[in-house]
C-alpha cells in the first residue's frame, strides 16, 4: 500500500542573479552587429574617435575599421545583443555616421 504524505508547504521563489541572467540571455539571443557605411561627409579622425568613444575600440582597431569602411563601403564594428547595441548605434547616428543594426 502506497501511503504518501503531502505537506502544505510553500515553495520560495528562487533568487535571480541579475548579472548571470543577463549573461545567459546574451548567450542565448541571436547576436546582432552594428554596421557602419561609408560616406563622403565624416573625416577619418571623426570616425576613429567615435569608434573609440562609443564602441570601446582601441586606436588601432578603430583605424582598421575606418579603413575597411572606406575601401569596402561598410563593415561591422560591434557585435552583441540588440539591447546592448541600440544605444551605441544611436550615439553613432547622432555623431553623423551612417549605421544600422543587422
Amino acid at each position: 500500500m502506497d501511503k504518501r504524505i503531502f505537506l502544505n508547504t510553500e515553495v520560495a521563489e528562487p533568487e535571480i542573479d541579475i548579472q548571470l541572467d543577463a549573461a545567459i540571455k546574451e548567450l542565448v539571443e541571436p547576436t546582432k552587429c552594428i554596421v557602419v557605411y561609408n560616406d563622403d561627409v565624416n573625416s577619418f579622425q571623426h570616425v576613429i574617435e567615435c569608434f573609440i568613444k562609443y564602441c570601446e575600440h582601441n586606436p588601432v582597431q578603430a583605424e582598421q575599421c575606418a579603413l575597411l569602411i572606406h575601401y569596402n563601403g561598410r563593415t561591422g564594428v560591434k557585435n552583441g545583443s540588440y539591447d546592448k547595441l541600440k544605444p551605441v548605434c544611436e550615439a553613432l547616428l547622432e555623431q553623423g555616421l551612417t549605421a544600422k543594426i543587422e
